[in-house]
């Protein structure tokens, strides 16, 4: 985030260069550097002649290069943007002999999303001679709580701990569905409001009371009645439930409690950092680890690989939803 800050108060001050080879896993950060100097880099009027969107599947190497050569009309500059264009995987090397020598007065804004060439290639090492290259790395889940309430917080509003883990819960690291649940609240709700998790509940659709977050918390608490109660409520609901996401997540909580046994150096920082979980959600593990032996959780994990084949089919005709979470909270209880 850092650094894309820095590209753009490097842009806003006059630096610009005219190379932009945005790349990576995460594409939040490459769409919103992309739209940024398709935005910004030219007036409205110079606009028409001298800005050019194309599209990775739809063009060549040869024609992004024979673009960019062009000069800008009545403008100090031209910008090419480039979108998708990872579809240009195959031939995308070709483009070394423009790195090499790039039109001053063209800004090249590449868009490689998904994936990342190799950086070891000399043409990639070269961009950074004339241009700016830039890979937008995937955020590990327990490091997105932490940037949504940067995000709110440079947009003036404040965010309750278990509203963020609500949101993260339910829509993982995918920064742009996080950016666009961002975007609706605050339209909703006045600047300044600190967004809690009944107005995730209400605005979101995401359930305050019965979501995998408040069942991994009963689960660990031994609290045998809620449990019982939250999955009554996914099999009831299992479009928003889906039960093979529910048990993915389970495995990984009985996964990481797995690992919490094996620590030697069980304080919550490196707690959080060895097993890459948010630090709100610490002391649960902590309590968890205390109501699970290591023997318990090793047998649990069993039983979880269990349900999760007769989820999909295997060894169980006609189980329903409610009958598998059923048996699953028995085992795990007994």
């Amino acid at each position: 985030m850092d650094e894309v800050l820095k590209i753009i108060s490097d842009i806003k001050s006059g630096n610009i260069k005219p190379i932009y080879f945005l790349m990576g896993e995460e594409p939040y950060y490459i769409d919103k550097l992309t739209e940024y100097i398709e935005d910004n880099i030219l007036s409205e009027d110079e606009k028409g002649f001298n800005q050019m969107v194309m599209y990775g599947r739809d063009t060549t190497v040869d024609d992004i290069v024979s673009n960019a050569k062009r000069y800008p009309m009545m403008a100090e500059r031209q910008v090419v943007i480039v979108k998708e264009a990872q579809e240009l995987v195959k031939t995308i090397d070709k483009i070394e002999s423009y790195i090499d020598n790039p039109q001053p007065t063209t800004v090249l804004v590449i868009a490689y999303k998904y994936k990342s060439v190799d950086k070891r290639k000399k043409w990639v090492k070269n961009i950074t001679k004339h241009g700016v290259l830039f890979e937008s790395v995937k955020l590990k889940e327990y490091k997105v709580g932490e940037w949504v309430k940067r995000v709110l917080q440079g947009r003036g509003y404040g965010i309750e701990p278990k509203a963020i883990v609500m949101l993260v819960e339910f829509l993982g690291n995918d920064l742009s569905r996080i950016a666009n649940e961002i975007t609706k609240l605050e339209i909703i709700l006045p600047k300044g409001s600190v967004i809690s998790p009944n107005d995730i509940e209400v605005n979101i659709g995401i359930s305050k009371d019965y979501n995998v977050f408040e069942l991994r918390k009963a689960l660990g608490d031994r609290n045998e009645l809620r449990s019982f109660q939250i999955v009554n409520y996914f099999a009831n609901n299992p479009k928003d439930n889906p039960m093979v996401l529910v048990v993915a997540q389970l495995f990984s909580f009985y996964s990481n409690l797995l690992s919490l046994h094996g620590l030697k150096d069980k304080s919550p920082g490196n707690i959080a950092k060895t097993l890459g979980v948010n630090p709100y959600f610490v002391n649960d593990y902590v309590l968890a680890a205390k109501n699970y032996p290591m023997k318990k959780v090793s047998a649990i994990i069993s039983s979880l690989r269990d349900i999760d084949g007769k989820s999909k089919g295997v060894g169980a005709a006609n189980l329903s939803d409610a009958d598998l979470y059923k048996e699953l909270l028995v085992k795990i209880f007994m």
